[in-house]
């Protein structure tokens, strides 16, 4: 069985899948955009569950139970800040993806949903963000086997044409 990639735009904090991602800043203790509303949704205890944690370098992720939310668990990963792509900022956030992926394979997790990671006030250009996020899930599933359900969940429409644009080459 193959891994089935699919879009939704909506509140990722509604889903019901195995694990929804953080879009998460270094300190892992809450923010704006989708880490404030993930926070929120989780509840209090995400935050307690955050502080052990000792935050997360840029690339990197780490993984937490989901609390209040419909997801079971929420990984945390950390997007670079765009810097006009002299930073290595197309790596760091391929590598978001990639470690994500292996922390769900670890907990052998079969559904996961991503947020556009970097695009809000981190400033990563769109249309290059969603072309890491296809392509770097893509190449992770073709390496080390399916992950049966990869959801995009998408918050605006601009990102929606770039994602389903993509998603049809």
């Amino acid at each position: 069985m193959g891994s089935t990639i699919t879009l939704f735009r909506g509140d990722i904090t509604k889903l019901k899948v195995d694990a929804i991602v953080n879009a998460a800043n270094r300190t892992l203790l809450g923010g704006g955009g989708v880490d404030g509303a993930i926070h929120r949704a989780a509840g209090p205890e995400l935050l307690e569950a955050c502080r052990t944690l000792d935050g997360c370098k840029t690339g990197e992720a780490k993984i937490t139970p989901g609390f209040q939310l419909p997801a079971p668990y929420v990984i945390h990963t950390v997007g670079p800040v765009w810097h006009g792509g002299k930073n290595r900022e197309e790596e760091l956030l391929e590598r978001c993806y990639r470690n994500t992926l292996e922390l769900s394979m670890k907990h052998q997790l079969t559904s996961i949903a991503f947020p556009n990671i970097s695009t809000g006030v981190y400033g990563f250009p769109k249309a290059l963000a969603a072309k890491i996020a296809i392509e770097s899930v893509k190449e992770f599933l073709g390496k080390h086997g399916p992950l049966p359900e990869v959801i995009f969940v998408l918050f605006d429409s601009e990102n929606e044409t770039l994602y389903s644009t993509l998603l049809k080459k």
